[in-house]
């Protein structure tokens, strides 16, 4: 028997349930981003390859493919997914195993049109020949089975060979005893950019994208990585050679008159304007950043016999570059030229008339977008308080990676005429070091100060890939893909104001809060869409009582005699930091318990494998040294402990220009 009143109380509780059945779909209610999962351990990501439809989340499968060697590796995926297919649901002919067999051929066939190298570098054919019975018995499945066993009988045929001569081709080095600097004169200035644009375009499109993360590419120097980043580090060497080429087609000739000698810098202005009207950015930002080294642009006789007008027109050029707002000049370039046909070009500042033979893409200046990675890489956190991969990152940087892709696709159409004459020069320009450019440039003019109005503000320049990935099957808007103020680059810029170079890549920050509620799942998706605030998390908080009263800030790399010793994390250092604090972070960052920084040392890795222990008491900023930002963790009494990376490994980095000579450095980060 019950009341009237609890009768009524059950009346109204149907009546809810009732209504809430009728409700429609999370889906329909809350939007598509309802559904992206945002976090997750390993093994469920990787399942949901294969119930991303279901779901309704349509770009997981691209996000996943792109980023996913942030937080595991191909061997492990491929085991994750063999298990999963060894026990498909379902009978045989049910919807539900139709379903699945399906969803097995587009992930598949989605990685192997985009990613092919990923099986190519596996090495052992095992695991291919593991694979290939497994997949569905249909004709997509058969088509499938046969590209996997091609991959697998060419891993075979190179596990005969005993080596790779290809690998090992080198370049006759050019000699110095015949190369005539004043040669570049004779070619006019849209051949010359014509032909380094057929070669940055080369390149760009060879570049891999996910190169470019920040969790590999800030890696790349590490023992046992040397061959990570290739695409990258080829556009790296590409564009340390054409600055190398102009510096040395300046100085190399040391008896030339000042007159002579600013004949090479015009026209070496005009290749760069040429340049940028091929939209070829890299090449344009190697010639103007030469242009800025100390050897040269301490010539004071050789800028003042230079034409005014060239002048003007290389210091507008510089400002394509400026480090305002975080490079907002070249991006604002990027989205409004990205993908048109020419570029906007402002005939009243400039004289020449360049003329384009075919329809060019855009060759961007890499350094933007590893700068943006890295950073990101650096300021968002990997895992999530309970352990889950954050999965919410990696949408973020796929972002990045998708204007570059997109960039890729202008550039496939492009078309060049070979000269075999001046890249037969370019080839024979012998390589600089900085003493012998600062040697040269001594031996033209005597020390003394540079003429006034000549300097620029200093630059730090940062400077691949398979079938690009079309836009409308990546998720992505191509109208808005260069809508540079976005939610990745709003944060980068953020960032940015508490950094005093973008070189400066690490902040910590919490991109979304831990879920407020435990759940057993092991994938967590968003019931609705909010805009989480932003902390940063870097120690002690800088004061902000005024615009840049905060305390100096740097940038650090410490490892940890760990599993991973190898592996650097950045950490921001500030002037009111102490050695307790900087170690908490680091530990924090390598996923261990901060409370444990009593336990630790904090060393910094100086050149000659020397070492410089911080004081336990004493304040890190103002205690290490300038002489390298490599720091150790070390275990106070620990009997493994680890020895300083090489510093004198060769690694593929862009020059920076510093403040003071702006003379070209091998560093990165």
């Amino acid at each position: 028997k019950i009341s009237c009143n609890e009768a009524a109380g059950l009346m109204f509780a149907l009546v809810i349930k009732l209504l809430l059945t009728l409700q429609p779909p999370l889906s329909q209610t809350a939007g598509q981003r309802s559904q992206c999962v945002k976090a997750g351990t390993e093994e469920k990501l990787v399942l949901h390859l294969l119930h991303s439809f279901s779901m309704e989340d349509s770009s997981f499968i691209s996000i996943f493919l792109s980023t996913y060697r942030s937080f595991t590796t191909t061997q492990r995926v491929l085991d994750i997914l063999m298990d999963r297919l060894g026990n498909p649901p379902g009978e045989s002919s049910s919807p539900t195993r139709q379903a699945f067999h399906k969803a097995v051929c587009t992930v598949f066939s989605t990685w192997l049109s985009e990613y092919p190298e990923d099986f190519r570098s596996l090495g052992d054919p095992s695991r291919l020949l593991r694979l290939a019975p497994l997949l569905p018995p249909d004709v997509a499945g058969a088509d499938l089975r046969g590209r996997l066993l091609r991959i697998a009988e060419e891993l075979s045929e190179k596990l005969l060979c005993l080596a790779d001569p290809a690998s090992s081709l080198l370049q006759t080095p050019p000699d110095p005893a015949r190369f005539d600097a004043t040669s570049i004169l004779g070619f006019p200035s849209s051949v010359i950019a014509e032909q380094l644009t057929k070669i940055e375009t080369e390149l760009f499109l060879k570049l891999v994208p996910y190169h470019c993360l920040g969790s590999l590419w800030s890696q790349r120097d590490k023992k046992g990585r040397e061959g990570v980043c290739w695409s990258v580090r080829a556009t790296v060497r590409q564009f340390n050679r054409l600055a190398n080429a102009v510096t040395a087609s300046c100085l190399w000739q040391t008896e030339l008159k000042s007159q002579q000698r600013s004949r090479l810098l015009e026209k070496w202005i005009s290749v760069a304007e040429a340049c940028r009207a091929r939209k070829n950015f890299s090449s344009l930002y190697a010639i103007v950043s030469a242009l800025q080294s100390n050897p040269i642009h301490r010539l004071r006789k050789t800028w003042q016999e230079t034409d005014r007008s060239a002048v003007k027109r290389y210091e507008e050029l510089a400002y394509i570059f400026s480090e305002k707002d975080n490079y907002s000049q070249s991006r604002e370039l990027l989205k409004e030229e990205g993908t048109s046909k020419s570029a906007n070009v402002d005939t009243k500042t400039n004289n020449r008339r360049h003329t384009v033979s075919n329809a060019q893409g855009t060759v961007p200046y890499l350094g933007i977008f590893l700068t943006d990675l890295t950073m990101l890489d650096a300021a968002v956190k990997d895992r999530l308080e309970n352990g889950f991969i954050n999965f919410d990152k990696r949408r973020r940087e796929f972002e990045v990676l998708a204007k570059i892709r997109l960039l890729q696709s202008s550039c496939r159409n492009s078309t060049f005429r070979a000269d075999e004459s001046f890249l037969h020069w370019y080839h024979s320009v012998p390589t600089l070091t900085e003493e012998e450019s600062y040697r040269l440039s001594n031996q033209i003019e005597a020390h003394g100060e540079p003429s006034p109005g000549r300097a620029l503000h200093p630059t730090v320049v940062i400077t691949e890939c398979p079938d690009a990935l079309a836009v409308t099957s990546s998720g992505v808007d191509p109208d808005g893909i260069f809508d540079f103020p976005s939610p990745v680059n709003h944060l980068l810029s953020k960032l940015a104001k508490h950094m005093k170079s973008p070189s400066v890549s690490c902040l910590d920050v919490d991109s979304s809060p831990p879920p407020t509620d435990p759940t057993p799942s092991t994938l967590i998706t968003p019931t609705v869409v909010k805009s989480h605030r932003r902390s940063v998390s870097c120690g002690n908080a800088p004061s902000n009582t005024s615009p840049g009263a905060g305390p100096d800030m740097r940038i650090v790399k410490i490892r940890m005699d760990l599993q991973d010793g190898n592996l650097y994390r950045s950490i921001l250092v500030t002037s009111n930091d102490k050695t307790p604090t900087v170690i908490s972070s680091a530990l924090e960052k390598h996923n261990q318990d901060p409370r444990e920084a009593s336990k630790y040392e904090l060393i910094q890795l100086l050149p000659d494998g020397k070492e410089l222990t911080i004081p336990a008491t004493g304040n890190v900023f103002y205690a290490m040294t300038s002489a390298s930002t490599d720091f150790l963790l070390r275990r106070r009494g620990g009997n493994t402990p680890l020895g300083s990376p090489s510093l004198n490994e060769t690694s593929a980095t862009f020059p920076r220009i510093k403040a003071k000579g702006r003379r070209l450095v091998r560093t990165l980060f």
